[in-house]
């Protein structure tokens, strides 16, 4: 098929693009631009409201799942966002709903005629899961993940599987068999990782629901992006059964899978289906299902503008400020709080995660190229300790950044015994942050950036991985988190001040990474990202997923109606 002289991965991403290929065609409308398709009272729908259309007996699954593959498909012409587009499955599963429903008169179940979206780590019969690796390439899953099950026993119609880092573990979206893929809003910007190829699809309207998962931003870095909404769960509510990985046997961070979409009403249909079911013989999840919560009339909320490792831009800070101010105007109190000993945050995730030298997660690489942002992870626990020794050094007495400095100490292989020590620092310091935040102020909930940029340019990961600090906190100290969208980046109000003055810098934080954000030519540039979504975290305490969504149903009202994060909110922006 090709010259034998092709190197293998190049070979198996051409077959599987080709097949991508097949798959989209005759799909795209014929003109793909225009924001008056014909099929958009479809894609505006929220997957609350196709349900309720298709009950009505006004729409049918058929008709709604044509709109969404028309519109997949152009999301994947202007992102490179998806992998295994399922799209004939999915007509003959529409098609079965609707004889189902002519002849019953009852819905499948709470999804009936939804089209959903699934990264690429969920694996869906038949269908392969390769992660971007070559290496797994041509070998379809036997079975099904838990979720899709759940999904598709009621009436969710698997629509295709979208794209992922390499390795899954860095915010930029790109790997060997599937390309890059690219921010809806600006294509010179990354739609951030590891769940970004899903983020982008559902900012294109291109799915009315969509999985993901977490264990260091991986929900809540591409749903920012991207001007989307995420809900991260802690781990034990939602089954990892059949949800494929890097990090098998891994027990120190827990990677969650976590639904990702344009309302809050969907991430809570979500929620509900999948909480407290585990596959046959699952340790996990617990069997807690989706319990109703009634919050007070008056929420108590904490908020912070930096975390201390280094200041976010003018635009994050915005949309946290924004997110305050709505909440105060609609009654609730809001008070400051000070993120305790964020450098020990960091030094935890990354001596835990790099224990093992990064060998774990790198296992499926073969001979497929390494991209730079992994390339960079990788040389942390590769280099000999004298050498690492001595850049640290040279960061923290010559160059002074300190928090730097630990990073690279503890970006290292450790013997077991070091290992556990790292994994009760860990308990420790959220016993601590429980202690020094949530019980001191009587915390409903926390406000925070979701990073410290509104998008990143392509190929800046391998500089600015340490940013991610922002919400690995959340999956250090295991809380539930969701995600949504404030505003959008606006130069009027968004420069960052001319020059670097470290005086500004985060107190404690890191200079270097600092001067890289807003130093001259630093990666903010608050004019090239403008029109790019921001958003906002909006963390709650442990096992109080309920509870995070309706905080979030609480701040969504607040900040009323805005051109971000609904369905049909991208108009043609980054085309």
């Amino acid at each position: 098929m090709w010259p034998f002289s092709t190197p293998a991965h190049i070979q198996v991403a051409r077959r599987k693009q080709a097949a991508r290929a097949d798959a989209l065609r005759d799909t795209t409308p014929a003109d793909p631009f225009s924001p008056k398709l014909v099929h958009e009272r479809y894609l505006y729908a929220t997957a609350s409201e196709i349900v309720r259309q298709i009950a009505k007996r006004e729409w049918t699954a058929s008709e709604v799942l044509e709109a969404y593959i028309a519109r997949a498909a152009l999301a994947q012409e202007l992102t490179n966002c998806l992998t295994e587009a399922m799209f004939g499955a999915a007509r003959k599963h529409a098609k079965a709903l609707d004889a189902e429903f002519a002849s019953t008169g009852r819905l499948r179940g709470p999804l009936h005629g939804v089209p959903v979206s699934f990264k690429d780590t969920y694996d869906v019969k038949g269908q392969d899961t390769t992660m971007g690796y070559s290496s797994r390439a041509g070998k379809p899953s036997a079975e099904e993940s838990m979720v899709v099950a759940l999904v598709r026993k009621a009436g969710g119609i698997p629509l295709t599987k979208t794209n992922v880092p390499q390795c899954i573990f860095f915010f930029e979206c790109s790997n060997p068999v599937w390309g890059r893929s690219l921010n809806p809003y600006s294509r010179s910007y990354t739609c951030g990782g590891t769940s970004g190829g899903e983020a982008a699809l559902l900012a294109l309207d291109g799915a009315a629901l969509g999985w993901g998962s977490d264990i260091g931003g991986s929900l809540r870095i591409p749903a920012a992006f991207c001007g989307v909404y995420s809900l991260k769960p802690g781990f034990g509510r939602v089954s990892m059964a059949g949800a494929e990985g890097n990090w098998s046997g891994f027990e120190g961070i827990r990677t969650v899978n976590g639904p990702m979409g344009r309302s809050v009403d969907d991430l809570e249909l979500a929620s509900r289906l999948v909480f407290g079911q585990a596959a046959p013989g699952e340790s996990y999840p617990a069997p807690l299902p989706f319990r109703d919560v009634d919050l007070a009339p008056r929420l108590r909320f904490g908020f912070y503008t930096s975390d201390g490792f280094v200041r976010p831009s003018p635009a994050n800070q915005r949309a946290v400020r924004e997110a305050v101010d709505a909440l105060r105007r609609a009654g609730h109190e809001c008070v400051e709080v000070r993120v305790p000993d964020i450098k020990g945050v960091m030094e935890i995730f990354m001596g835990i995660t790099a224990a093992d030298g990064y060998k774990t997660i790198s296992a499926d690489l073969g001979r497929d190229p390494i991209d730079n942002g992994v390339s960079s992870l990788l040389l942390g626990p590769s280099l000999f300790g004298w050498l690492r020794t001595s850049i640290a050094f040279v960061l923290e007495r010559c160059m002074g950044d300190p928090m730097l400095a630990s990073v690279v100490r503890e970006t290292r292989s450790r013997p077991v015994h070091e290992f556990h020590k790292c994994v009760k620092q860990r308990d420790e310091y959220t016993a601590r942050f429980y202690r020094e935040v949530w019980d001191k102020h009587q915390l409903d909930g926390i406000i925070a950036p979701t990073l410290a940029l509104p998008a990143l340019p392509h190929n800046s990961c391998q500089y600015l991985a340490t940013i991610a600090t922002a919400c690995l906190l959340y999956n250090v100290v295991d809380s539930p988190v969701g995600t949504l969208p404030v505003s959008r980046v606006d130069p009027a109000v968004d420069r960052a001040p001319a020059g670097y003055d470290p005086a500004h810098a985060a107190p404690g934080g890191s200079p270097l990474v600092d001067k890289l954000l807003y130093g001259p030519g630093g990666f903010y540039d608050a004019d090239a990202m403008a029109g790019i979504p921001v958003g906002v975290q909006l963390v709650g305490r442990r096992w109080e997923e309920e509870r995070v969504l309706g905080m979030m149903r609480v701040l969504d009202a607040a900040l009323g109606p805005r051109d971000v994060g609904r369905p049909g909110s991208w108009t043609g922006q980054g085309a």
